[in-house]
């Protein structure tokens, strides 16, 4: 289109000059170079190359052509204008760390429970544009939909549904739920705008102090009874093994003042007498009817 006009105001300033008696014997030759100009601009303006993840928007004196252009070299009217639109997967992220989502600031979305306290959501969008709904979008909403569509739409569902939850359940059990239901609620209102909700990631969820240190003391608690619970289990099984060895000990006791008798006592003394006189070492044995034996070292 640049060419077209430059070579346009090259065949109007030829034909001015024409009648200039100096110069008016080479108006010819600007006014072939115009012409030259207008036939390359129309040319190239005939073509546009549409980069791979992009589609093109058609756009003839403001009014939006229903088809797009595809990646490549496509041979378009050269008055036709071209809007460029990335059908990829994009990612709208909004955190309440400085610099990691799209604004610089904190862009945290923050929510009242059913239990009336306030929590903070960090949540990344994940999303791309429908090819053939690119159309609709330049037409109804213009290229910044992200500002328009995906950004407000998502908070308003975050809001709209943390209400059904308490701040804790939302912390951890009704995570996922959560999650999943605000997920239902997005993708229907994208896919009428035009846009596909690929993934929704709750990524963080911060609760108030006040909650974050009950919830402490709770989780502490619970531990020091787990704590005592496994030292009481210790000490039931310590007096469990005292007690089946004090059994032992007693059975066998009872067993022993069942199976000797007074012979067996007898054999089992001679037997000791008998080792005794048998050893080298000097010594005196002092007999006493039934009394067991005194026995005397001689050395000593």
């Amino acid at each position: 289109m640049f060419l077209i006009i430059i070579g346009v105001l090259i065949i109007i300033v030829s034909l001015s000059i024409r009648t200039i008696p100096s110069i008016g014997l080479h108006y010819r030759t600007g006014f072939l170079i115009g012409i030259a100009m207008v036939v390359l601009g129309v040319i190239t303006s005939c073509f546009v190359q549409i980069d791979a993840g992009y589609v093109g928007v058609k756009k003839l004196f403001g009014k939006v052509q229903k088809d797009v252009l595809h990646s490549g070299l496509n041979f378009i009217n050269p008055l036709y204008e071209i809007d460029k639109m990335d059908v990829r997967t994009l990612n709208y992220t909004m955190s309440g760390v400085n610099d990691e989502g799209l604004s610089s600031a904190d862009d945290a979305i923050r929510v009242l429970t059913a239990d009336g306290l306030e929590v903070t959501i960090d949540l990344t969008v994940l999303y791309r544009v429908t090819p053939s709904e690119a159309p609709r979008i330049v037409r109804e909403t213009g290229l910044n939909y992200e500002d328009k569509i995906v950004r407000p739409i998502s908070r308003t569902r975050i809001r709209d549904n943390a209400v059904y939850y308490d701040a804790v359940a939302l912390y951890s059990t009704k995570r996922d739920e959560f999650q999943t239901r605000i997920f239902k609620g997005i993708e229907a209102d994208f896919k009428s705008r035009g846009l596909m909700l690929e993934n929704l990631l709750v990524r963080n969820i911060t609760l108030p102090q006040t909650v974050k240190s009950t919830i402490e003391q709770k989780i502490q608690a619970e531990q020091e009874a787990q704590k005592m619970q496994f030292v009481l289990q210790k000490e039931t099984q310590e007096a469990e093994r005292k007690r089946v060895e004090a059994k032992g000990i007693a059975d066998y006791q009872r067993i022993i003042s069942e199976s000797l008798s007074d012979k067996q006592l007898q054999y089992e003394q001679i037997k000791a007498m008998k080792e005794l006189a048998q050893s080298q070492n000097s010594k005196v044995i002092m007999m006493g009817g039934r009394n067991t034996p005194v026995i005397l070292d001689a050395k000593q």
